[in-house]
């Protein structure tokens, strides 16, 4: 039996405890909240993260090719670029796979000699760090330039405001 063939058989099992381990990154009230709530509507955070997580892990098991990856990865990392992380906390849910991966397998990767395969894999996660650490910072870069227009268009229209009272007063 293969890697892939022990992450699909497992693949849900995975997921959990990697969904588990990105809400050990929230306080403990986010975390419970994200949890125990399914619904979508309700908890859009979590039901992004849950289908992000599983397009990326579906993506390494075709192939880890970054730019089928990079469209999962966005929906996480806009969520996060937002919250109350930097730059290492954000991207760090992506390392976190490797740690899922080796709680579900721990004792087949032993038993089926499969740690090469495995070195392989945890390769590709590392490469998927990097892609994830470049979305994170665009959403960081579109997040500035917002709010420096926002400061501008502000900052215009106090200026506007002002030139119409000097105008009145003359």
């Amino acid at each position: 039996m293969t890697l892939g063939d022990f992450l699909s058989q497992k693949k849900q099992a995975i997921l959990a405890l990697w969904f588990d381990k990105i809400l050990e990154t929230y306080p403990p009230d986010t975390a419970k909240f994200l949890r125990s709530q399914k619904n979508q509507f309700a908890n859009p955070v979590g039901s992004t993260i849950l289908q992000g997580i599983e397009g990326v892990f579906d993506s390494l098991l075709e192939d880890g090719e970054p730019q089928k990856v990079a469209p999962f990865l966005d929906n996480i990392i806009r969520i996060r670029a937002v919250q109350d992380f930097t730059a290492s906390q954000a991207v760090s849910f992506i390392f976190s796979l490797k740690a899922a991966v080796r709680d579900a397998l721990g004792t087949d990767i032993a038993a089926q000699r499969l740690t090469e395969d495995l070195l392989l894999l945890e390769r590709r996660i590392d490469d998927l760090a990097l892609v994830t650490f470049d979305i994170y910072m665009k959403c960081r870069e579109k997040i500035y330039d917002l709010k420096a227009n926002e400061v501008r268009n502000m900052t215009f229209r106090l200026i506007e405001r002002i030139n119409r009272m000097d105008a009145e007063e003359k």
